[in-house]
């Protein structure tokens, strides 16, 4: 397999490689060396920490890609500072380029995050640790490749493997993007030894969070799920509910932060965030996603600067049932500052109370009970059609949510309820966008969101303070069913290709 790509590789190996002359080859005293590091479980577990630690900016700019970019969630546009235009908005309007910078961010986090973690496992292998600990390690890690692949290769289809590091940087000029079905199968062959390795849970308090056997099983089920493999999708996806998951009763416990939340009893796995103070781990989505101009109306405090990106559309906000009781804490329609309502909505799921301005508590969820149980139902109905048993796992899911049972659907509309309830249960948690793309053809896509452009453009969810649409604003073409490989990568490595139509 290959190894990194080359953005970065000269970086990082600068890193760890040193000069040939004696007066440069010297060791500085305060600093502990790639070969003197690794030699024990304590330092294998900061290496580890600190791969944990790279999820969170990668997470950062997720909802670019999972949410903005789909017909869940729209702008606050700023018509007086157009400066997003070609970066983040470029996402809502589909008008993203190979020179696009979040681009480029976004394959950069993730291979420097693979090379952190290749690179610890390999040293992982010498360490000197009782073999539990070392088992649990690796396990984690193998989950951390898979769950970071599973992302690439849907963002952009064949994508270079990453498996171990190198000893000089100029094999990094050769590398190519291997096939999907090469990526897939690493994936499952990670998780599938992560599941053997990784324990239902940690004995230690101060291991909740870490990936665990139930965060490793979900994702492999999610995995067959997106691949078609439906009998292995059931048998996997049934396993995790034999190791003492549930619902919280109260859907807004999901994304409390308070320490007694944090992790539930529904929490397969999520990005550990920790703020009120100034470590640099805080999380700040509730700032991203406030109305622009709403001061402290949202936040609590109005020194914090408001993004007023990924804000509900007028689609999902319709998509909600009466009397869904996810509605209400999942997003708002607008907000009251000094008397006066503004009819602009944003997401609220990750509005919860904190000290310090810019600096939240707020984890993000990446796999929960409830998306282990919608899979399921949707898996069983793509294998046997709607049976009892799958309509059992939608209504548990609906029941939380104050909704009645559906009952007697065929496996058309079975199929669609489940999407529906997909879309509205784990709204806003960077899972649409992969939903649309494994239910639909690049074809079927590119009408779908061309039809939900059209609606934008008729009416926006959000007044644009006169600023015109271009003729290119919500233009889908099927090429866009996976993203640019950026162009700094083609310049470094042109035997990388684009993908077509960039």
């Amino acid at each position: 397999m290959k190894n990194i790509t080359a953005i970065g590789i000269i970086a990082l190996m600068l890193l760890h490689t040193s000069c040939s002359e004696d007066f440069l080859d010297q060791t500085d005293p305060t600093k502990v060396g790639v070969d003197l590091f690794y030699k024990n479980e304590a330092q294998a577990k900061q290496a580890l920490n600190g791969v944990y630690g790279s999820l969170q900016n990668i997470t950062n700019n997720a909802y670019l890609f999972g949410e903005f970019q789909t017909d869940n969630t729209t702008v606050d546009l700023n018509p007086s500072d157009r400066g997003g235009a070609g970066g983040w908005e470029a996402f809502e309007f589909s008008t993203v380029n190979s020179g696009n910078g979040e681009i480029a961010t976004l394959w950069n986090s993730y291979y420097a995050a693979l090379y952190n973690l290749n690179l610890t496992l390999e040293k992982l292998a010498t360490a000197t640790m009782d073999d539990t600990p070392k088992k649990e390690i690796e396990g984690q890690l193998k989950f951390l490749r898979a769950y970071l692949y599973f992302n690439l290769v849907q963002y952009f289809g064949d994508v270079v493997i990453v498996t171990s590091t190198l000893a000089v940087p100029d094999p990094a000029f050769d590398l190519v993007r291997s096939p999907q079905a090469e990526v897939w199968a690493l994936i499952e062959k990670d998780l599938s030894e992560a599941v053997a390795l990784l324990p239902a849970a940690y004995s230690s308090a101060a291991d909740k969070g870490r990936a665990t056997k139930g965060a490793a099983l979900g994702l492999l089920g999610k995995v067959y799920l997106t691949n078609k493999k439906y009998a292995e999708a059931v048998t996997t996806l049934k396993e995790v509910t034999t190791l003492g998951y549930s619902l919280n009763a109260n859907y807004a416990d999901n994304f409390d932060p308070s320490p007694a939340k944090k992790n539930g009893p529904e929490s397969l796995f999520e990005i550990q965030y920790q703020g009120d103070n100034d470590l640099g781990e805080q999380s700040s989505f509730e700032y991203v996603f406030a109305p622009r101009v709403s001061k402290g109306a949202v936040t609590g405090y109005s020194a914090g600067a408001n993004g007023g990106r990924n804000a509900p559309t007028n689609d999902i906000i319709a998509a909600y049932e009466k009397g869904d009781l996810r509605k209400d804490l999942s997003l708002k329609t607008g907000f009251t500052l000094d008397g006066v309502f503004y009819p602009v909505t944003y997401v609220s799921k990750y509005n919860y109370p904190h000290t310090i301005v810019q600096r939240t508590n707020t984890n993000w969820p990446v796999l929960r009970y409830a998306d282990v149980l919608l899979m399921l139902a949707e898996v069983i109905n793509e294998q046997s059609g709607p049976t009892a048993e799958a309509h059992g796992y939608l209504n548990q899911v609906r029941k939380r949510a104050g909704l009645a049972d559906v009952t007697g659907l065929d496996k058309t509309t079975f199929r669609t309820a489940v999407l529906k309830e997909r879309r509205v249960e784990l709204a806003f948690e960077n899972h649409r966008w992969f939903d649309l793309k494994r239910t639909m053809t690049p074809a079927e896509w590119a009408a779908f969101m061309n039809a939900h452009g059209a609606k934008e453009r008729a009416n926006p969810t959000i007044a644009r303070g006169n600023v015109p649409f271009n003729t290119t604003d919500y233009v889908y073409t099927e090429n866009e069913y996976y993203l640019p490989i950026p162009a700094p990568q083609i310049l470094i490595n042109a035997k990388l290709t684009q993908n077509p139509g960039y």
